[in-house]
């Protein structure tokens, strides 16, 4: 499923979502529109090494990031394993991979249809309201 948000297009796999599509699209309007924080979505997290990283970005709080080495540390891998596994989410936003950034703040990639440009308007967006 495609949804559009702040300018960009994303691509949410709705295997891994059950929920109704238009429910989907209600809450990441509600995003923009700075009314929700987090989604209220059932995730279909998978049982892989992809599923923890998604879990622990999950966990990441609105308009705070974290960087692939602190991720790393709390799963005990490497951060390129991380960036890797952040790289495999099915559901951008919904499980906030854009909240994870290098360790030097640079942004690395993001999924959306203009990568790194859109990471940085989720990243500012939350900032200016949390």
């Amino acid at each position: 499923m495609r949804v559009s948000v702040l300018g960009s297009d994303l691509v949410l796999d709705e295997r891994s979502l059950d929920a109704d599509p238009d429910e989907v699209r209600e809450q990441v309007r509600e995003y923009e529109r700075g009314e929700r924080r987090s989604f209220d979505l059932p995730i279909r997290f998978p049982d892989t090494f992809t599923g923890r990283v998604m879990r622990a970005m999950a966990a990441i709080p609105y308009g705070e990031t974290r960087t692939y080495g602190d991720l790393a540390a709390d799963l005990d891998t490497a951060p390129v394993a991380v960036g890797g596994a952040c790289g495999r989410n099915p559901v951008p936003l919904v499980v906030p991979c854009h909240r994870v950034v290098g360790s030097d703040g640079d942004l690395r990639g993001f999924s959306a249809a203009d990568g790194v440009a859109c990471k940085r308007r989720l990243l500012d967006f939350e900032a200016e309201r949390a």
